[in-house]
């Protein structure tokens, strides 16, 4: 894994409270659009500040939020005990919240994207908040209940895996056919591969047994992502 490059800064929700977050930065900042990224369950640690990272070194400013506090671990249980432990409303209106206005500042147009709790999130997110102007969820979504396709406005891409005991296909289907009769912008991906495809220190020993790196899945929805991004998020101009 690289060397991260980023840094932790401060910023406001909009109730007031400052919290903190991992902040990568491009090479070139002057016209770069910026996204924010939500963490899986095991908190900001150095495989989601390395997401960020390739983001910056793809040309976007990426802000991941820490939405933990501080707190990281690499065991399912106490992972587990962190995420249901956060108030993803809260998260979603005022940390995920306070870092798109934190961004929209530097940059004209925000995109999210989040992976696994992060993906769920991510549709809270757009859910809750108009700022955003696209939105990438990687294996992972709240109860359907919660969302509301009039209140998403802007497109939104997906990446699903097949073999996902987690997030099942046929909840995937209902939540595609949920969007698309909503009118959500929406572009769906699966792949032949399991939970976590994408997390390349999701390989077993102190892992979740169900959940499986694959590269060669991983870079094909990557590219995907920043064709996405690149469409959604880059000034026309």
């Amino acid at each position: 894994m690289k060397q991260s490059v980023g840094k932790m800064v401060s910023f406001r929700r909009p109730d007031g409270q400052e919290v903190s977050g991992y902040l990568a930065e491009p090479e070139k900042l002057e016209g770069a659009p910026a996204i924010v990224v939500i963490q899986e369950w095991w908190g900001l640690n150095d495989q989601i500040r390395g997401v960020a990272d390739r983001l910056a070194r793809a040309g976007y400013l990426a802000l991941v939020p820490d939405l933990y506090r501080g707190k990281s671990t690499v065991e399912e249980e106490e992972a587990h005990h962190l995420m249901t432990g956060l108030d993803f409303a809260d998260a979603a209106t005022q940390d995920i919240a306070g870092a798109v206005k934190y961004l929209k500042t530097r940059s004209a147009r925000v995109g999210v994207t989040g992976f696994c709790m992060g993906g769920a999130l991510t549709l809270l997110a757009l859910n809750a908040n108009p700022e955003f102007d696209a939105g990438v969820v990687w294996y992972g979504f709240p109860p359907l209940e919660y969302i509301n396709p009039a209140n998403i406005k802007v497109p939104v891409q997906a990446h699903w895996a097949t073999q996902d005991a987690f997030f099942t296909l046929d909840k995937v289907d209902e939540l595609e056919t949920k969007l698309k009769d909503g009118g959500v912008n929406t572009e769906f991906h699966r792949y032949l591969a399991h939970h976590g495809f994408a997390n390349e220190t999701a390989v077993g020993a102190g892992r979740i047994a169900a959940t499986q790196f694959d590269p060669a899945w991983a870079e094909l929805a990557w590219d995907r992502t920043l064709t996405f991004f690149g469409r959604t998020l880059w000034s026309k101009a």
